[in-house]
């Protein structure tokens, strides 16, 4: 069943039933209309940046808008998430125990939040549906917030980890729970490659005078899922004809809930949407609609280094060897990581291991964990086969039993070699030390590495 929560006036619901997107009123007659409008006052790729800015290309430029980046927009996106976020949780915090499942002897809702954030990040259970799609799309509504304020795809992601790590994991979700440590990677880096993908496609979709595969209806319906807040908007401030709607924000969700009746539950999908409004008398600037800038001259092509293709995603086996102090037999099993790789001599990635080991005296299988943070530097980087070396830190955890967790620390030697722009091959072996039991381990790996976009490209 699906469940509207209706955070906005009622009419809003009725425009994407009623009216096509994004144009319906008549033009004036000196006006000349195309249907594509970008989406937000500007984008990165219509500015005229002098090269030399990209010498630097990871300098944030979020916080000091220099060239022509809405920031009021921003702000205003973001005051909007932060308002009603902390509106929800006020709500919550008065609703009665049988709704919210907090019971009333439970400590305060501050001390909840303190105790959780003051705990290391933990690894959480989370099904992986949840972590990896979950995530990553409320990580694009973050990133599409600062993309569609004209802000490059670098600095769309820093807003995103900065939204998802200390608004979200740190700020509401730490009054449910600790941070998770595959939130706090995942949530930014697969938001950064779920937003510019959605970006860039609704901006095809205007170029095509709102046609996917050449039905108009397609590509409402195509709109509205990509960015449901932007599409509303522009519906709205184009029938009234004033930019009203300045900025919003939004979100669809899932959970499992009390039907009302019995002990059954259903499953509620739900639309959150969030606005900023005010008047616009003065038509210095453009809201959600951007009615005033009918035709849009975005490209996909853009000079700027930094974009999706420096998101690395691997998949592989992995071989074992523990120390002789866990009694248990040397085992393969599969590693998995996602990173970035900023340029061709540095990377760094979350990288996942898990075996199933056999203990030497039952010969009972024990599963085996190690997550961490891994540097890597390149050598021979301009070539195909590059050795390289490897570091970084992490845990490694026995029957995910947070009693056998162990901090650990790890090193090693590597080769990757590059196939093409996108796919790539890499070895290597690392040796892990957890100082807290005087333990280490061997860890031989080989996995294939796969790059978002355009990939490695030279520039």
């Amino acid at each position: 069943m699906l469940k509207l929560k209706k955070l906005c006036c009622p009419a809003i619901y009725l425009v994407m039933l009623t009216l096509p997107t994004p144009l319906l009123a008549e033009p004036d007659a000196t006006e000349t209309i195309s249907y594509y409008t970008p989406a937000s006052n500007s984008v990165w790729e219509t500015k005229n940046i002098e090269p030399g800015f990209y010498d630097s290309p990871y300098t944030i430029s979020l916080f000091n808008a220099q060239h022509g980046e809405d920031s009021e927009r921003l702000l205003d996106q973001t005051y909007t998430v932060l308002g009603s976020g902390f509106g929800v949780l006020g709500v919550f915090a008065l609703m009665p125990t049988s709704v919210t499942n907090w019971q009333e002897q439970d400590e305060s809702l501050a001390n909840k939040w303190l105790d959780h954030v003051k705990q290391s990040p933990v690894w959480d259970r989370d099904d992986l549906y949840l972590n990896v799609l979950g995530h990553g799309y409320f990580g694009g509504v973050y990133y599409q917030s600062a993309r569609k304020s004209g802000y490059r795809q670098w600095d769309s992601f820093i807003y995103s980890f900065m939204m998802s790590t200390f608004y979200w994991e740190y700020g509401m979700e730490a009054f449910a729970e600790t941070p998770s440590i595959q939130d706090l990677i995942l949530t930014p880096i697969l938001g950064w490659a779920y937003g510019e993908w959605a970006f860039k496609t609704e901006q095809d979709i205007y170029r095509s005078d709102g046609k996917l595969f050449g039905s108009t209806l397609l590509g409402d319906s195509a709109l509205f899922l990509l960015d449901p807040v932007d599409t509303i908007g522009r519906n709205v401030n184009y029938l009234l004809g004033r930019d009203i709607l300045k900025a919003g924000t939004g979100y669809f969700t899932y959970q499992q809930g009390k039907a009302g009746y019995g002990e059954q539950v259903e499953n509620q999908v739900g639309l959150q949407i969030h606005y900023s409004y005010g008047i616009d008398d003065s038509h210095a600037s453009a809201g959600i609609s951007n009615k005033r800038n009918k035709h849009s001259t975005f490209t996909t092509r853009t000079v700027d280094p930094v974009t999706t293709g420096i998101i690395g995603f691997s998949a592989g086996a992995i071989y074992v060897n523990p120390n002789r102090k866990w009694g248990l037999r040397s085992g393969y099993g599969q590693q998995w990581s996602l990173g970035l790789y900023f340029t061709n001599n540095i990377s760094t990635r979350l990288n996942y291991s898990t075996a199933q080991l056999k203990d030497k005296v039952s010969n009972e299988s024990v599963k085996y964990e190690n997550y961490g943070l891994d540097t890597q530097y390149y050598f021979n980087h301009n070539q195909g086969l590059r050795p390289f070396i490897t570091s970084g830190f992490g845990e490694t955890m026995y029957q995910e039993s947070v009693d056998s967790k162990t901090f650990q620390i790890n090193a090693g030697l590597g080769l990757h070699y590059k196939l093409n722009n996108k796919w790539s091959v890499q070895s290597d072996w690392r040796f892990v030390y957890t100082p807290e039991l005087n333990t280490d381990e061997n860890q031989f790996s080989t996995s294939l590495l796969y790059r978002f976009s355009e990939g490695e490209v030279s520039r």
